[in-house]
Formats: structure tokens, sequence, C-alpha cells
């Protein structure tokens, strides 16, 4: 368990932003990388508080001082570790990227490289919390798809930059297709994750490869 959580700090210490150097904020963000772990682990509802103070080494009265409830605790995990995960991994290379396909495909095995093993165990933390919580909880569903939207807002674009670049086929329709890669994505995570195996998530990352090359325009000659 202590390797895995070890792993799992890569994915939270440039997500949680410490705003300043005071203590106060040191315990914040102590909060919530221990928050994250627990909830990546065993689910929001499942979450122990005891728990995340023991990992985060604050009392009670620290926690409550940050966040009112267990549930703002959850909105906060949501909002600055994981959307700006996807938002420095996913998002931003797209902004900028000259060749979206490529860009996405080489986030793919960056993404598998980096977190592959932790996501075969425990899957991909924004999918986990919207399958979980998103019936149940106005707030949390509020937040993940706002996550979602800017995820696929911005393959769409890219999709559609490229279309002007003469890169990718006209017949295709950007938002839909960005719908359905990341859908796709999201499938090839959950299915390893009931399999445990690996082979299972490459096996299916590169069938997602083959569908984004077939969205390339042809080159005659």
């Amino acid at each position: 368990m202590k390797g895995s959580a070890q792993q799992r700090s890569k994915w939270v210490l440039h997500q949680c932003c410490i705003r300043g150097d005071s203590r106060s904020e040191e315990t914040r963000r102590l909060l919530l990388e221990a928050a994250f772990n627990e909830i990546y682990e065993y689910g929001f509802q499942a979450a122990s508080l005891s728990r995340i103070l023991k990992s985060a080494g604050v009392t009670k009265g620290a926690l409550y001082h940050h966040f009112g409830s267990k549930f703002d605790l959850g909105y906060a995990v949501v909002d600055e570790i994981i959307a700006t995960s996807i938002e420095d991994f996913w998002i931003k290379p797209l902004r900028d990227a000259e060749d979206p396909i490529e860009t996405f495909t080489q986030l793919m095995y960056k993404a598998a490289e980096e977190t592959g093993r932790e996501m075969l165990r425990l899957g991909c933390p924004l999918n986990n919390l919207a399958q979980e919580m998103s019936p149940i909880d106005a707030g949390f569903r509020e937040r993940l798809e706002r996550v979602f939207s800017s995820w696929r807002e911005a393959l769409a674009n890219a999709l559609r930059s490229a279309q002007e670049r003469g890169q990718v086929r006209k017949d295709i329709d950007p938002e839909q297709t960005a719908i359905f890669v990341l859908a796709a994505l999201e499938g090839c995570v959950g299915s390893a994750k009931a399999a445990q195996r690996m082979d299972v998530l490459y096996a299916c990352g590169n069938g997602l490869i083959h569908y984004l090359n077939g969205l390339r325009v042809v080159q005659e000659g």
C-alpha cells in the first residue's frame, strides 16, 4: 500500500499547489493530498476522515478550519487536484498542438508509462468519481462535468484547427469525435481495471490510436 501511495503522490504533487508559504496553506495542501489518496483508494463514500487526518498529520480542528464538511473537502479535491491535473497533462498540450493526433497519442503513451500500473489497480480518478457520485450529488456531478467538458472542448478545438490545416478529414464532426475518443479512453482504463491486465490496456489503447490515425487526411502519392 505504501508503494501505491508513493506512486499516487506523483499524481498530486504538481496538481496541488501551495498558494503561499504559510503553515495554514501547508496544512491545507497536506489535507488535499491525503484526501485525494484516500478517495482514489476507497471512493468518496467510503473515504475515512480519520485516515485522512492521520495521513496528513493534522487535527480535526485544522480540517474544519479549511473545509466545512467532507463534501467540501471532496469538491476541493476535484477542483484543485483532479481538474488541474487534466488541465496540465491533457488540455494544455492540445491547445498548442500542431498535430493533435500525434500529441494525443504521445500523451496516451506517457500516461500508461507514468501511471499505468496504478490506473490498472484503481482506475481513473476522474471517471471513478463520475461513476460513484454523479448520480447522487449535484455538486460532484457539476464539477466533474466541467472537467470532462473542458477536456472535450480542447480536443474538439484541436481537431477543428487540424481540419483547417488540412491534417484531419473534413467529414468528421470535431465535437462528436472528441466525445467518442474520451469515452473510449476511459473505457480502456475501466476494462483494464476490471481485468487487472496491462495487455488489455495496451490492446484497447492501440485500437484507439488506430482509430485516431484513421482521422487523418490521406496524402495522395
